[in-house]
């Protein structure tokens, strides 16, 4: 990371900057807008989205893609991708700036229970492994990200309060022996924990602001705590963090959690949601109005809500129409649902790979309409707006779900009653 400044920050802590990343295989860098969302990837290059259409993504929002150390543990050891000439060269996009961070809400998932003091442990595609600090710092050293969290000690929001202070402490002892190592590798973003106790992720993020990083990854979220008593946990850590740094998180994704980050002060967001939609075979349609307006909600349209779409569905067989008339992703402007909707029919990847490349398109678009508000001064109208007419639309769509299971109701009691069956 070369350099991050903050343009504009509001009294709430909202705030929009810009984060200069220098690539090391490229002369130059890339200038990423912030808040912004980082794109997950899969030992380094989006899970379906191939090379060649990567252009087709907003420009330079895209450029911009995180990924876990630990994938490769099951293919190429560090020693070839250093020899090879790190990531950059090893994927083959040296205009793309790297993060690395040992969580992946996918495939490395933290294991709480299995960590000790040694290092902590992940379920992986290769089994449980125990990562520790110089092992970790090797990786890094060898792979050459740009960016790069420290090993974190992450732990659900029902454990103990003692539970969550020794996180904290063997946290904030790895990013001591990840300092120690002096790797000359990308920038250090110290990582921050504490579980859903108050007081721990602020000693936490206290502790970790005294040290010599270059930014903050904020682990720990989307481990079962409650949505409601986000804020004030986002609060206690933001609050004590400088300004001048950047901040990334992971476990934020819903369009509702990533609003709730950025009025908390977030700049970066991890976008594994985009993959689990696009492996289910959902796209997403949700308003990109400026004010925040869900008004596209589809009463009787099965296989749709206010937010995506089920391109699974039947429904959509014969629908000669792209996912959303006006975007501009490659997706939309050439091909249609029917056709979509013929590739998940027949198992052709070519389903999911048009698919993730409109709901990245469709995410990137809605970080910066969020963009555009906070330089005017309305994010907050636009968050409320955002979310209370997404809930109101939700709540039409229940009505609607159970007025149709009623009419199924008495149906079914017709058919059984004039085939012999008697109902009560």
């Amino acid at each position: 990371m070369k350099h991050f400044v903050v343009k504009k920050t509001w009294s709430n802590g909202v705030r929009v900057g810009a984060l200069e990343v220098g690539n090391i295989t490229a002369t130059g860098g890339v200038v990423i807008e912030t808040p912004a969302l980082l794109i997950s990837t899969r030992k380094g290059l989006p899970h379906f989205t191939p090379p060649d259409l990567l252009p087709s993504l907003p420009s330079p929002d895209s450029h911009f893609l995180q990924l876990s150390p630990l994938h490769f543990l099951e293919g190429l050891s560090p020693t070839t991708i250093s020899k090879i000439g790190g990531l950059h060269k090893l994927i083959g996009l040296p205009d793309y700036a790297i993060a690395a961070v040992p969580r992946d809400s996918i495939h490395s998932i933290p294991e709480s229970k299995s960590a000790s003091k040694l290092g902590p442990t992940f379920e992986t595609p290769c089994g449980r492994l125990l990562v520790k600090p110089k092992d970790y710092v090797q990786m890094i050293s060898c792979m050459r990200p740009n960016i790069w969290a420290t090993l974190a000690d992450e732990v659900p929001a029902w454990v103990s309060d003692k539970r969550n202070r020794t996180s904290v402490d063997r946290t904030l002892r790895w990013l001591d022996d990840c300092l120690a190592l002096n790797p000359a590798i990308g920038s250090i973003f110290g990582a921050i924990v504490g579980g859903s106790n108050l007081d721990e992720r602020k000693r936490c993020a206290e502790e970790v602001a005294k040290r010599n990083v270059a930014g903050y990854w904020i682990g720990g979220f989307g481990l079962g705590e409650a949505i409601d008593e986000r804020s004030s946990l986002l609060r206690a850590i933001v609050d004590v963090l400088p300004d001048e740094k950047p901040r990334m998180i992971c476990g934020l994704e819903l369009p509702e959690e990533i609003l709730q980050g950025i009025a908390a002060g977030i700049d970066l967001f991890d976008s594994t949601y985009i993959y689990s939609l696009t492996l289910g075979g959902f796209a997403l349609t949700f308003s990109l109005d400026k004010n925040g307006n869900q008004d596209n909600f589809q009463k009787n349209k099965m296989g749709s809500d206010s937010t995506k779409i089920n391109l699974r569905a039947t429904v959509y067989r014969k629908d000669m129409s792209p996912i959303i008339k006006n975007c501009t992703c490659h997706t939309c402007q050439n091909y249609t649902k029917a056709y979509i909707n013929h590739l998940f029919n027949v198992h052709e990847m070519l389903a999911q790979t048009l698919l993730e490349i409109h709901n990245t398109h469709h995410y990137l678009m809605f970080f910066r309409v969020i963009r555009e508000a906070i330089q005017e001064g309305r994010f907050e109208n636009y968050r409320q707006t955002f979310i209370e007419s997404r809930r109101e639309h939700y709540d039409r769509g229940v009505v609607c779900e159970v007025e149709g299971t009623r009419w199924l109701d008495k149906i079914v009691q017709f058919v059984l009653k004039c085939i012999g069956f008697g109902v009560n």
